[in-house]
């Protein structure tokens, strides 16, 4: 294999022959991509814009989580100042 493709020779084989449909499975079921319907690529799409969102969500949500935990060892160490003031 050659920058991720395999050897082939011209005379051996056609490009259709090279050329491995691109599929997706869903609920244990293939399905050639080029072969769904406009309907279903678009909602494909729509799966994969929402799946990117819950994505960027979840990175917002575990930075936002480091954050608060800093925040709170930053406050117990201030509090602990003035516990051993008193």
């Amino acid at each position: 294999m050659i920058l991720g493709y395999p050897f082939v020779d011209p005379e051996e084989n056609s490009m259709a022959d090279i050329e491995e449909k691109r599929k997706i499975s869903i609920d244990g079921s293939e399905y050639i991509l080029d072969e769904l319907s406009d309907n279903a690529k678009t909602q494909l799409l729509n799966i994969q814009f929402v799946d990117a969102q819950i994505q960027q969500l979840n990175n917002e949500w575990a930075i936002s989580d480091t954050a608060r935990i800093g925040y709170t060892n930053a406050l117990k160490n201030e509090l602990s100042k003035i516990s051993k003031n008193e």
